[in-house]
């Protein structure tokens, strides 16, 4: 017997796929802008010898660099084990 996920029985596939998609966008686009002004905070806290400030700054950074990670190959990672989900 042959199972597998059908994607394509849901209603509102395209829909979903559609605000699934927006969501993705808006979260990298989030990251990114986060990151930005992580970074610049980590960099003027850090020249002006704020070490606290400057810590704050590198672990935004960071964070922001996951959240990009974690959405950007979301969708990669997903469909590398739909893949895989036949095979097994």
């Amino acid at each position: 017997m042959d199972v597998f996920p059908d994607i394509g029985a849901l209603a509102g596939n395209d829909a979903l796929a559609r605000v699934v998609g927006s969501l993705l966008t808006l979260t990298l686009v989030i990251a990114c802008l986060m990151l930005l002004i992580s970074a610049t905070a980590w960099a003027v806290s850090h020249s002006a010898g704020n070490y606290q400030a400057a810590a704050r700054g590198r672990i935004g950074v960071f964070v922001s660099l996951g959240a990009a990670v974690l959405a950007g190959g979301g969708g990669a990672w997903l469909n590398f084990l739909i893949g895989l989900g036949p095979n097994l």
